[in-house]
């Protein structure tokens, strides 16, 4: 009879709790989802320049399978790969074909190369030597985990400071600490303020020593300057920061705010560039811009992987910085539902 009451008294909880319950179900239903839109069916298509391929050879090789766009000068080739617009250019110098590749992501690398030894194999059996590959960014020895640990870097530094401020300003609130501070002479934006620095300077030390040990404990792959990955990865905490204080004033316990993880933060993960957006479903792949781990990766990638500078960059983090200004403002308004000044 003992356990049938404890039995029953778990289950009334549970009744109790709804959001608990739905989540239970629709999380896994959600992330499941996401997986199966992820990893569907459909492979991808290099995009293949041709700078200046005399005709007769053009009718040797097999052009199918991939995205082909005919250029007359290499220059306008080479703009549109360090552009992003194709993966690789073919040039021929002496009817020996030659591959320029954008080279930052393997997984497109290994594609293209494939689509490559099968279009040009009439001419390469005719050869004793394979067609010369030159890499913009990165090398034939680039590892994966060099193309993903920028999205990895950004994932866990949003993760862990969204989970640490929502579950601080929670505690904050249960422990009356807010309704007191609300019935201060401090307004408040001060005090939103005031909690977003507060907090702020222990996502600085933590985003430093995250970064500094990927990159130079762990080995990831750094073309550029060290300083912007810190400002990178700085901007992308007040986010996290903001979000966390927001989403955290719509819980009641740990385990509530717990549960914005698999709605909020994990399905972030397979719109940020981690899985190439082209190989999504359609209809689905317009949500990676709508979060902000999609413009702090693609940002940590330009530096780390492509070696680029403020300019390229700067884009991404006014997104990053304007997310956190509209969290902000949200969390002075949600404010309002507690006791006035």
């Amino acid at each position: 009879m003992r356990i049938r009451s404890l039995i029953l008294r778990i289950l009334r909880q549970f009744k109790r709790d709804k959001r608990t319950m739905a989540l239970l179900i629709l999380a896994p239903i959600l992330v499941l989802s996401l997986l199966y839109l992820v990893f569907g069916d459909e492979g991808y298509t290099p995009r293949i320049g041709l700078v200046d391929i005399p005709e007769q050879l053009t009718e040797r090789v097999d052009l199918s399978g991939a995205e082909v766009t005919l250029y007359t000068l290499e220059d306008s080739a080479l703009a549109d790969v360090e552009a992003q617009v194709l993966d690789g250019y073919v040039s021929v110098e002496a009817n020996r074909p030659s591959l320029t590749l954008e080279g930052s992501d393997p997984t497109i690398n290994s594609a293209v190369l494939r689509w490559m030894q099968e279009a040009f194999s009439p001419l390469s059996a005719e050869q004793e030597n394979q067609f010369e590959i030159n890499f913009i960014h990165g090398d034939e020895d680039m590892r994966h985990f060099d193309y993903f640990g920028p999205v990895l870097l950004g994932f866990f530094v949003f993760f862990f400071v969204f989970l640490i401020s929502g579950v601080s300003f929670l505690r904050e609130r249960t422990r009356g600490t807010l309704e007191r501070l609300l019935s201060s002479p401090l307004r408040k934006w001060e005090i939103v303020i005031g909690y977003v620095v507060g907090f702020g300077l222990f996502t600085v030390i933590q985003s430093t020593i995250i970064s500094a040990y990927s990159i130079y404990v762990l080995g990831m792959m750094m073309e550029g300057n060290f300083f912007y990955v810190l400002l990178i990865t700085l901007c992308l905490s007040f986010t996290a920061l903001t979000l966390g204080i927001l989403l955290s004033s719509f819980a009641q316990n740990e385990l509530q705010m717990i549960q914005f993880i698999p709605v909020v933060v994990v399905p972030q993960l397979f719109f940020s560039g981690l899985f190439n957006l082209e190989t999504i479903s359609g209809w689905v792949s317009w949500i990676g811009p709508l979060t902000p781990l999609y413009y702090a990766a693609e940002a940590l990638r330009d530096v780390m992987v492509r070696g680029f500078g403020f300019q390229h960059i700067m884009l991404n983090l006014l997104v990053l910085l304007g997310f956190s200004v509209v969290f902000v403002v949200l969390n002075i308004l949600v404010l309002n539902q507690h006791r006035k000044v």
